[in-house]
């Protein structure tokens, strides 16, 4: 890349301004360079040989997702249906038969039935929002394998946390699975908004949901704080492990 000369330079001598194209100064003698610059045809000097050009530092590499909004989010369904279906369940069968209330050794079954039971309506709202939004989401971008890990890490994982952290264990809810799947999905808008990129989510309502998550997790009896924790956690390890499989072509 060639740049435009200057105009004169100064001789360091006796300080007047001379052509930049001579190699003496013609007031007082003084040599101003070795040899005089080439001059292209186009009128603008040559770069010496073996010059290096500066360029701009390169953008860091960030992930493009494809999503496929004709497809069915099949794994989302099925966990929501689960839930639907407990709420019906519960009519019957007390909740306390299913939900975390003790440790898992000697039920362990109920780190699996817990997450879909509920004792406060605002709270399994809260979830079921959460759960079927970034569910949903998430499953458009990367197909139900995703999905189901998080249930697996974020959702099990969480009430098997709670048993080995609790002295008295006692949860309710998919709370650690709301914030896992919400966690998985906002970590590449979060990624490109950190590079000062486009990003296509809206990440302050996403933060709302998390908010309202883990507001509920903290003012409800039945929920679990260390449940939550162990969703994000397991959120975000997913979510960075999804970045960097997926990049920009």
């Amino acid at each position: 890349m060639s740049t435009e000369p200057d105009l004169f330079v100064i001789c360091k001598n006796c300080s007047s301004e001379v052509s930049p194209y001579i190699t003496e100064c013609p007031y007082c003698g003084h040599r101003l360079r070795k040899r005089a610059p080439k001059i292209e045809r186009s009128g603008q000097v040559k770069r010496p040989r073996g010059a290096k050009v500066r360029r701009a530092p390169r953008a860091p590499v960030l992930p493009a997702f494809d999503i496929d909004e004709t497809r069915r989010p099949y794994a989302t369904l099925a966990l929501l249906a689960a839930s639907l279906f407990v709420i019906l369940l519960v009519v019957f069968v007390d909740r306390a038969n299913l939900g975390l209330v003790a440790h898992l050794s000697d039920d362990p079954w109920r780190a699996v039935t817990s997450i879909f039971v509920y004792d406060n309506v605002w709270y399994e709202l809260a979830c079921l929002l959460a759960i079927g939004v970034f569910g949903w989401r998430l499953e458009l971008r990367h197909g139900p394998l995703p999905v189901i890990v998080l249930f697996l890490l974020g959702g099990v994982g969480g009430m098997v946390v709670v048993s080995a952290l609790d002295s008295t264990p006692f949860a309710y809810g998919g709370n650690g699975l709301a914030l896992a799947l919400l966690c998985a999905w906002a970590v590449p808008d979060l990624l490109r908004r950190r590079a000062s990129a486009d990003y296509d989510g809206d990440l302050l309502g996403t933060l709302v949901i998390a908010v309202l998550v883990l507001a509920m997790s903290a003012a409800t009896v039945q929920a679990s704080i260390i449940a939550a924790g162990t969703g994000v956690v397991a959120g975000l390890v997913v979510g960075l492990a999804l970045t960097r499989l997926v990049r920009r072509p």
